[in-house]
Parts: structure tokens; sequence; C-alpha cells
């Protein structure tokens, strides 16, 4: 019995150092030739790589990959496990990028335990042409309606009077990056651009660059990438109605906004304004029902403005406001003036119309009939005088 008892935990730390050194002696090497190759799509990088050099006893085990990359300025990296020897992603190209990666043996292979190569790294850089200052200023891009995407830009702080610049873009599934057919023009010089039928672009990385030339020196390119749903300015709500029941509850309804925006991607903020009281609200219906502040007040009038929600964009541009609408039951001073006014000329077209009423039943006044005049003849035979007599009325 002594003998198994001092045996028996011997042998168990024998196995146990023999299956430690077994996984150390087990070694992978890392992925070879790695490189961030840039296509020329504005941003749009390949990271790739070629296998590692394995040991004979391993050329039938699964490899994996973990590659790890992010901007240069970024605390976090992102992390990708992979068995294919390329992987792409979206870049700001006005930072460099960094990436690394190493090899991963399947499980299978190294009974259970956890076998890694050491790192390999790359970084990637665009070539700094030009001075900083020579690039565009306020880079602002709004997609209208969900149809039609605006850019605009200033010049450069320091770039020549004779620099012109041009717009590049390109989004999965366009062949190669385009350019800008329709600039907006300030001074014979590019200030912006218009891009319409951009067909299957959004919930993608859309890409674009702007770059400029000058006689006197190079000029620095810029680099954006955005998603258009992101940046979506919808039309504001029309047909507003507003009514108030016997309860004080203020009732509020508007149409959804024109375009092809589907109804259930809106979020909207509605301002109510009570006499001098304004508040705002926020909903995902077109209607809503609130309260009133006071039970006297004399005005009740509210506006709606729209956006594209949580559940169709990570974020989203406020349409304008929409025209104020107010209660009927509560006319202002304005109001109730205007509505006097067909009243009285109601009236007025009354008193006429009695009036004519009136003179047309009046009896029509009776002419004298002049009598005939009469006239007599005294004649004196003896005296031969005549006498006339005429009586006339």
């Amino acid at each position: 019995m002594a003998f198994m008892s001092v045996d028996t935990p011997c042998l168990g730390l024998f196995l146990l150092c023999s299956l430690i050194g077994h996984s150390l002696e087990i070694k992978v090497n890392p992925p070879q030739d790695f490189e961030i190759m840039d296509p020329g799509l504005l941003g749009y990088l390949y990271f790739q790589w070629k296998p590692p050099v394995v040991m004979e006893n391993f050329k039938n085990c699964i490899l994996e990959y973990e590659l790890k990359y992010r901007n240069v300025d970024n605390d976090n990296w992102k992390t990708i496990i992979t068995r294919n020897l390329i992987y792409k992603d979206g870049f700001d190209l006005n930072k460099g990028i960094e990436g690394k990666i190493r090899t991963h043996l399947s499980e299978q292979c190294t009974n259970g335990s956890e076998v890694q190569s050491s790192w390999i790294e790359a970084s990637y850089w665009t070539p700094d042409e030009g001075s900083l200052e020579t690039k565009i200023q306020d880079m602002k891009c709004i997609y209208y309606k969900w149809q039609y995407l605006v850019c605009s830009w200033k010049p450069g702080k320091v770039a020549h009077s004779d620099t012109n610049y041009t717009m590049f873009f390109w989004y999965e599934g366009l062949d190669h990056a385009l350019q800008c057919n329709n600039y907006l023009r300030d001074n014979e010089k590019n200030v912006g651009c218009k891009l319409s039928n951009l067909e299957s672009s959004d919930y993608k990385d859309f890409f674009l660059c702007v770059n400029g030339s000058s006689n006197i020196e190079p000029i620095r390119p810029s680099y954006t990438v955005f998603q258009l749903q992101n940046i979506v300015k919808p039309l504001p709500p029309e047909f507003l109605h507003i009514s108030v029941d016997s309860s004080a509850e203020i009732r509020m309804k508007w149409s959804t906004p024109g375009g092809p925006i589907p109804a259930r991607c809106y979020t909207y903020e509605v301002g109510v304004r009570e006499d001098d009281i304004t508040w705002e609200s926020s909903t995902d219906k077109n209607d809503m029902k609130v309260k009133k502040k006071t039970n006297d007040s004399e005005e009740l009038c509210f506006f709606v403005r729209s956006k594209v929600n949580i559940y169709c964009a990570d974020d989203g541009i406020w349409s304008e406001w929409s025209e104020e609408e107010c209660w009927e039951g509560y006319p202002g001073p304005d109001s109730k003036i205007i509505f006097l006014i067909p009243i009285c000329l109601f009236f007025v077209f009354l008193l006429l119309l009695l009036c004519l009423i009136v003179e047309k039943e009046e009896p029509e006044p009776t002419l004298k009939k002049k009598p005939e005049p009469t006239v007599s003849f005294h004649m004196d035979l003896n005296k031969e005088v005549y006498s006339y007599e005429e009586t006339l009325c």
C-alpha cells in the first residue's frame, strides 16, 4: 500500500510533465509576405498574406489567421479570425493604417492546447503630396430625401488662386472610382458636387476623395468615408391637423414625408406652442396626444420635423420644420377680423337683396290723362264780328 501511495502521484506528475513538454515543442510559423495593398478605391484596402511554412506533421492541419488592424490614431484594434488569405475593409486615408497577423493551429492537431505563432506587422500611408493647408476645408455631404447626394467644400487655407478641385467616389458594386460629372461652381471654381442615381449604395461604405491641381504647388488630397443612410435629410412632414377634445387633450396628426424612405424609418420632433409657452416632444409615429398646459389659452399651434430613426441608420439629419398649424377653436386677433369680414359682406348683400325685393313690390304711379282742348266759335252775322274761345288744361 505504501508503494502504491508513493508511485501514483509521481506517475501523474510524470505524465503531466510529459504532456506539457510535448505541447511546448509544438510551434507554428507566422504567415508569409503580409502586406496592406491599395487598389485605388479611395480607402478600400486589401490585407493579404501567404500561408506559413509548416512542419511535415502539421501539413494536414487546418490553419486559421488572427488579423488585427486600425487607423494609427485609434486606441482600439479590430480583430478578425479567418481561414482566407485576404481580407478587405474601408479606412480613412487621411491617417495611416497598421495591421498585424499571426497563425493559429487547430485544436485537433495540438491535443486541445492553443498554439499560435508570433505576430508580423505591416503599415500603409498615402503619399504626403502638398502641404496640409492646401487641401479642402469644411467638407459637408447631405443625402437629400434618400435620392441625391450634395457635397460642398471650401478651398484650402493657403491654396493658390489658380487651384481647382475634382471629386472622385466609389462604393462596393462599382468597378472603379468615378469622377463627379455635375459640379457646383463659384467664380468658375468647383466648390461642390451633386450625385444622383446612386443605385444600391446605401448601407455600404461610400468613399470620397477631393483632389486638386495647381501650376504653383502640389495639392494635398482629402479623403472621406461614410454611409449614405446616416446623412439623409428628409422632407418636412405635411398635411398637419390639430384638434382639442373636451378633456383638454391636444391631438396632432401629420402625413409621412414624401420620398422613398419607408414610414417605419422616421422619427419626429414635435413643437407645441400654447400662447407664449413652447415645448417639444418626440415620437416614432405620425400622431401625438398631449395635455394642454392651461385651460384658458387663446392660441394653440404645433409644427413638426423628421429624421431617419435608429432602426434604419446610425444617425441622421433633421429636416426643416414644417409650416405651423393652429387650432381653429382659438382664432387669434387677426384671424377674428378675417372671420368677421365674410359675415359683414353677407349682411350687406342681404340688405341689398331686400331693397330690390321691396322696390319690385311697390305699385307703379298712374299718369293723369290730359283733356282734349275745346274750341268754340261765336259769330254775329249782323255785326260781322268773330270770337274765338279756347280752353286748355
